[in-house]
């Protein structure tokens, strides 16, 4: 069960702090020792020494950029009149700015320590990039460690959009996430949210709110799978739909192994609610390959790649007025072809990097090609 707000905020910034404080004193004589000890072994050991180094630095590179963003929060709490004006025009496109830089920094960070790059094809012209006006309901696969904020960050420093997030409960043990996220329109999803409301219908009144609240330049960001793509979750995922008793679904599932089932409420409703909004689909990969720690710890030996693919239809082609099947079945027709773009992508060769990639707004090493793309 997750804390309450006061508990969280009292132990948890502290902790950070302390954190902060342990890399920034451990760095280093860490350093120093693993570096000696690779000059000498030049070999298995030596790498993973390195890798070390590489996790220290990424480490260190968060834990300041945590501090940094929580010294911004209170900063704008005490300027805000402590908290009575967080909620106007002003207060929130600064806090929106807050979180941008910090995911900058971060991107940074892990293009320095990973060599993190990322590729991302198509729609970056009317009603996505820069200079849209149209609200958009971005639905995304989910797999592997950091790319929802992949995502919020392309949304961010790229389109220039101000993204609500749907998101699980527990990301509030971060303290900056616990704090932004809670200033800002977003959703968090709790497993029991109150006594005598079902979880389920909490979830789509949460969505329903951030949807039918969009502005032009506002973007909420969906995870329809639920969690990170896992062997386990795929087939518990299947098994959850044929004890449903819906085997046609559940065979469709079967027959994209890179994906999880799409759970299709929280996304039909964001739909519903916003009648304006475009859809956005998102596939990426690169990421996906690291489901556990050892894979971690080994995608740390070389540069890490994603790539990734947007699709927009425009609201008009979205099956709003259709019947529930209906649009259930137009959901998972875009997860078949998300699936197949996966497919596609792990079996193509990967370079070096982009020949046209460029350090985008100060981060990751990023490459946007293609033009708007409605059906990809």
């Amino acid at each position: 069960m997750l804390p309450p707000t006061p508990i969280r905020r009292l132990l948890l910034v502290p902790l950070v702090v302390l954190i902060a404080g342990a890399l920034a004193a451990l760095t280093p004589p860490v350093a120093m020792l693993t570096a000696a000890y690779s000059l000498i072994r030049r070999r298995a050991d030596g790498e993973r020494r390195s890798r070390l180094l590489r996790v220290i630095f990424f480490g260190l590179a968060w834990s300041a950029g945590e501090i940094a963003a929580l010294t911004v929060f209170l900063c704008l709490w005490i300027a805000s009149g402590f908290g009575g004006r967080l909620d106007t025009e002003p207060y929130q496109a600064r806090q929106y700015s807050v979180m941008r830089r910090f995911l900058d920094q971060i991107f940074r960070a892990a293009h320095r320590a990973c060599g993190l790059r990322v590729t991302v094809t198509g729609p970056h012209g009317t009603g996505v990039s820069a200079g849209g006006d149209r609200p958009l309901i971005v639905l995304s696969r989910h797999a592997g460690p950091g790319d929802s904020l992949l995502l919020i960050h392309h949304l961010l420093s790229v389109c220039e959009r101000r993204p609500r997030v749907v998101m699980k409960a527990t990301l509030q043990l971060d303290p900056s996430v616990d704090i932004l996220a809670n200033r800002l329109p977003n959703a968090f999803l709790h497993k029991q949210p109150k006594v005598g409301v079902p979880a389920a219908h909490h979830r789509t009144e949460q969505i329903r709110r951030l949807a039918a609240g969009l502005s032009g330049r506002g973007a909420l960001v969906i995870f329809p799978e639920g969690g990170n793509w896992t062997p386990l979750r795929w087939r518990r995922g299947i098994d959850h739909l044929r004890r449903r008793g819906r085997r046609d679904l559940a065979e469709r599932a079967a027959a994209m192994p890179n994906v999880l089932p799409p759970h299709a409420s929280g996304a039909l409703t964001a739909i519903a609610a916003c009648p304006a909004a475009d859809v956005i689909f998102v596939a990426h990969t690169g990421l996906d390959r690291l489901v556990s720690v050892r894979d971690v710890w080994r995608g740390l030996l070389g540069d890490m790649e994603v790539r990734a693919k947007w699709w927009r239809v425009p609201a008009g082609g979205v099956p709003r007025s259709a019947s529930h099947d209906t649009q259930v079945s137009w959901l998972y027709d875009w997860w078949q072809r998300i699936d197949a773009w996966i497919t596609e992508e792990n079996a193509a060769p990967r370079d070096s990097g982009p020949a046209d990639a460029c350090p985008a707004v100060g981060a990751s090493s990023i490459a946007v090609q293609g033009a708007d793309a409605k059906d990809g």
